[in-house]
């Protein structure tokens, strides 16, 4: 039997949806994902953080070392984007805790 994408999809959606804690969040996109895709949606996720509390280009660039390209493609997901971003940022009330310290990569073991 062939799963179409949008059905796999739907299956990593939901298996998401199931967990429950950050340690468990943690454990599963540890496995998931590389150590540097772990470090760049967290950075992204700074970046959204910090201009949704809106603070500037320079500063962002400045604090994340990422370029004004990147900066201004989250800008425009956040802006004109599916909502998501502003659905987690309203959710978590992100706007007052944009310097949170990211995660350093954790050390894969090989499977």
């Amino acid at each position: 039997m062939t799963v179409s994408s949008s059905s796999r999809e739907q299956e990593l959606w939901t298996a998401i949806l199931s967990l429950q804690t950050p340690a468990e969040c943690q454990k599963f996109f540890g496995d998931l994902l590389t150590a540097d895709e772990v470090t760049d949606f967290a950075k992204r996720w700074q970046v959204a953080r910090m201009l949704f509390a809106g603070i500037s280009y320079k500063s962002i660039q400045d604090e994340t070392a990422l370029s004004s390209r990147t900066i201004a493609r989250i800008s425009n997901w956040l802006k004109e984007g599916t909502g998501g971003y502003r659905l987690l940022l309203t959710r978590t009330n992100a706007t007052n805790s944009h310097h949170t310290v990211l995660m350093s990569p954790r050390h894969r073991t090989a499977h």
